[in-house]
């Protein structure tokens, strides 16, 4: 009877180890398994992130390259420092244009009629800024003349300026009011660029913490 029912204990032995053992080979394979998908997973899911911010990157590439001072007196500027296109960008337009050599007639003149405040509280203007050239196109004894009177200076002055941000795209063909009240042309396309039909744009699309500015060879004169 022993040697009879032997076989059968084993083989119910043996079933019952290997019942135990195949849910954790099962459970080691869906282990294997789950770590290697949330691998895969977390592999595509990176180099998506990547490919999107590659594709960001070079998209602001593109919006800055689009966005660079040009023009011939461009070259003039600094390349480093407060007076350069990066150290102007962090300064509101009347300090900006301080730290520029080539606008020095200019911050003198703004200094007269009182309106360094004015333009640096000033929020999203554009600036038509004379070089040093174009005020030594007047001659000496008008210059000076303006330079003493603050009304006629501050009406000059507030004539370079307009209440709105201005894109080099916006000056092609462009009628723009005045902090002077009066109006300012543009034409033009590219980076050739002329204010009223007399001033050329030197170096333009500028950036300043609160203006663009586009510095200009003479000074524009109200009617």
């Amino acid at each position: 009877m022993m040697q009879t029912r032997m076989p059968g204990m084993r083989r119910i032995a043996l079933t019952a180890a290997a019942a135990a053992v195949l849910p954790l080979a099962l459970s080691a394979c869906s282990d294997d398994g789950g770590d290697s998908a949330s691998s895969d997973s977390s592999s595509k899911a990176s180099a998506a992130a990547t490919a999107s911010d590659d594709s960001m990157a070079g998209s602001g590439s593109t919006d800055s390259a689009m966005s660079e001072p040009f023009g011939p007196a461009c070259s003039s500027v600094p390349k480093d420092g407060a007076g350069s296109f990066d150290g102007m960008a962090q300064d509101p337009v009347a300090t900006a244009a301080s730290n520029n050599p080539a606008l020095s007639t200019l911050v003198t003149a703004v200094k007269k009629a009182g309106l360094v405040d004015t333009l640096n509280n000033a929020e999203n203007i554009t600036v038509f800024a004379p070089t040093n050239d174009a005020f030594a196109k007047i001659p000496k004894a008008d210059l000076d003349k303006v330079l003493n009177d603050k009304a006629q200076l501050t009406k000059i002055l507030t004539y370079h300026v307009v209440g709105q941000k201005l894109a080099p795209e916006d000056l092609a063909d462009g009628s723009f009011d005045t902090l002077e009240k009066s109006k300012v042309m543009t034409s033009g396309s590219d980076e050739d660029y002329t204010v009223n039909d007399s001033a050329k744009v030197v170096c333009g699309n500028v950036k300043t913490a609160n203006a663009n500015v586009y510095i200009i060879d003479s000074v524009l004169m109200p009617s």
